[in-house]
């Protein structure tokens, strides 16, 4: 690896922690980075979710004062994400590589389409349940799947978090947003201990994702807490809708 190539892998990891702690779908900075240095999509999305990992808890660390508060449902859910986790990294390992270029477009929409409806959507479904802190008997199966979603292709797992979480919880979206960087912690830890055991990461671009990560983590995270609510939804949807046409354009042009 060369020193310019390692700088390019560094900038990347640094702008992903950094989307991730704020929205999500950084790896939409780091994978085509990865693919563009000629590694082979599956060994460049192994690698990818290791190196992320110290930067999501970077994130996670940030947010920790909007987590107060939040222990019981952070165990809850986050038992569903590490499921959802392996789930997904097995689903990486036995099917073909270029099935996920096929079908993340269409799951990044969606979040953004929940995203975008969020408030009407809380309100639909606040005015149907009573104030309550745990989301429902639903969600848990959200976040399983969401969970898998992340550990088969960690691109915008962070909108989809976000769309499911600030539709089911009665709270702040700053709050969920701090929920929603704890639960990306444990998708990404737990798919990156699957894959170290069960894959071949390469681990010079491991430790130049997560130095990156972790810087990008931690600034992302301090910036994005001051983000008023409708400046942070509209971050999202345009970093979602960029990353699913991004996809779009990889699998027409035959580049994914």
């Amino acid at each position: 690896m060369g020193l310019w190539e390692a700088l390019a892998i560094l900038a990347a990891g640094v702008g992903a922690g950094a989307i991730n702690a704020v929205v999500g779908s950084g790896t939409l900075l780091t994978f085509p980075v990865l693919l563009a240095l000629g590694y082979p999509p599956v060994t460049a999305t192994i690698s990818n979710s290791v190196g992320l990992a110290p930067g999501a808890l970077s994130g996670a660390l940030g947010y920790r004062r909007e987590l107060a508060g939040q222990r019981p449902r952070l165990l809850r859910l986050g038992a569903m994400s590490a499921l959802g986790a392996v789930t997904g990294g097995t689903l990486l390992l036995v099917l073909p590589a270029t099935v996920f270029m096929a079908v993340v477009p269409a799951l990044i929409v969606g979040a953004c389409l929940l995203i975008v409806f969020q408030p009407r959507l809380q309100g639909w479904v606040r005015s149907r349940r009573p104030s309550s802190s745990n989301g429902g008997r639903l969600l848990p199966l959200g976040i399983y799947g969401a969970g898998t979603y992340g550990g088969y292709f960690a691109a915008a797992q962070g909108i989809v978090l976000l769309g499911l979480l600030g539709t089911a919880l009665d709270e702040d979206l700053q709050r969920v947003n701090a929920l929603k960087n704890a639960l990306t912690f444990v998708v990404n830890a737990t798919a990156a201990v699957f894959y170290i055991v069960l894959a071949s990461p390469v681990w010079s671009v491991v430790a130049l994702i997560a130095l990156g990560s972790i810087a990008g983590g931690y600034l992302g995270a301090r910036f994005g807490r001051r983000l008023r609510p409708e400046v942070l939804r509209l971050l999202v949807v345009v970093i979602g809708l960029t990353a699913a046409g991004q996809l779009i354009v990889d699998l027409l042009t035959g580049t994914g």
